[in-house]
């Protein structure tokens, strides 16, 4: 197949294209001329395709999760949150054990089995309150994957400890941590860094964080947030930093791009409009060629372009959201609002869990009901 043969009118960037089809590795130099002059229909054309190669087009998948958010004491500082409580404030929380139970507990109830526990940087919790917590959890939820500590929270707990970075993981691990997500990169370059938030991990420390968690069975996820002062080279970097270490880690089940919100006065945020979103969004499917999953995060976006993401390279709109204090959450509320929003769109959902396991629940994926489903989506 040949980006030719599908349109009449040739670009530029038709070669690049080509080569991704073709599944050769398209370089950083070929993304950035995508970005800057690439057609967004090609583009979106053959993420779609390479989409297709992963996940048939006639699924879209989901997970249900519950966010909890253990404490907004934070000393990174970055510019664009306006969840943090600054140390000594007074006016932030620490949840204690039995809190973060309560809160599971009623993740059971609406259906969830997924945990993402993340919070500020705070020295003065102690390490034997996260143990404590993830082996209470498993304990009371063994069926619960708990993910978990974002690179920042982990190299804190790194310097607070004085273990190596590979024993504070294995420590986490035994207590009953299932995986780590790639939270907290933005855009993985330092001069943005410098502007976002300079007291946060560099970029060699994300990735030595990263690269640690995976090494010891700590598989996740990464993303992308953009909408501010980067650049278009400075995305395709952030993107090029990713693909180099799942090379060497094959850690990464998915990877989603998001954007800006704006939280704060002091943070500078544009408008990404719905086009560039999904160009994007197509770029990582197609530069992104040891990724299997490309997630479109309808909690951030919205559910109409959630939609059209799904057609356009993405195949997970990665909600369920029981729960989210750091984002304006514009997503999905229950199983059944998930179900309905890919049904509509065209798509069979199918459930997974965060490490990409497909599950039988609900009961019509892969039986005969599908039709069902599938004719619910054009009526």
């Amino acid at each position: 197949m040949l980006i030719s043969e599908q349109f009449s009118k040739k670009s530029s960037t038709d070669k690049i294209l080509d080569k991704a089809l073709n599944k050769e590795r398209i370089t950083k130099e070929e993304a950035i001329d995508l970005y800057e002059n690439g057609d967004f229909l090609k583009i979106q054309f053959v993420a779609r395709e390479l989409r297709s190669r992963i996940l048939d087009m006639k699924y879209a998948s989901y997970t249900m999760f519950r966010v909890v958010n253990y404490t907004n004491f934070c000393n990174v500082e970055c510019s664009f949150c306006s969840f943090m409580d600054e140390i000594g404030s007074g006016k932030g929380y620490v949840l204690s054990k039995n809190q973060i139970l309560e809160k599971m507990e009623f993740a059971e109830k609406q259906n969830a089995d997924q945990m993402f526990l993340q919070g500020g940087v705070y020295p003065d919790l102690k390490f034997d309150y996260y143990l404590d917590i993830l082996s209470s959890m498993k304990s009371r939820f063994p069926n619960f994957h708990i993910r978990a500590f974002s690179p920042v929270e982990i190299i804190s707990m790194e310097k607070l400890t004085g273990l190596s970075l590979k024993d504070v993981l294995l420590e986490l691990k035994k207590a009953g941590l299932d995986s780590v997500p790639g939270a907290g990169a933005e855009i993985l370059t330092e001069r943005m860094r410098q502007i976002i938030s300079p007291k946060k991990a560099t970029v060699s420390e994300w990735v030595r964080a990263m690269e640690t968690a995976h090494n010891v069975g700590l598989t996740g996820s990464a993303n992308v947030v953009w909408g501010s002062e980067e650049t278009k080279e400075e995305v395709i970097e952030h993107l090029e930093v990713v693909r180099n270490l799942q090379d060497r880690t094959k850690g990464f089940h998915s990877f989603i791009p998001w954007t800006f919100q704006p939280q704060t006065k002091k943070f500078k945020v544009r408008t990404v409009s719905t086009d560039e979103y999904l160009k994007v969004l197509g770029i990582c499917r197609i530069f992104l060629d040891n990724i299997d999953h490309i997630e479109t995060s309808v909690m951030v976006l919205g559910k109409a372009i959630g939609q059209l993401a799904l057609h356009s390279g993405a195949d997970d709109v990665s909600s369920v959201v029981i729960e989210e204090n750091v984002l304006r959450n514009y997503g999905l509320k229950s199983e059944e609002e998930a179900t309905r929003l890919l049904t509509t769109a065209g798509f069979i959902p199918k459930r997974r869990d965060l490490s990409y396991n497909y599950k039988k629940y609900p009961e019509y994926v892969n039986t005969g009901l599908e039709d069902k489903f599938m004719n619910l989506a054009f009526t």
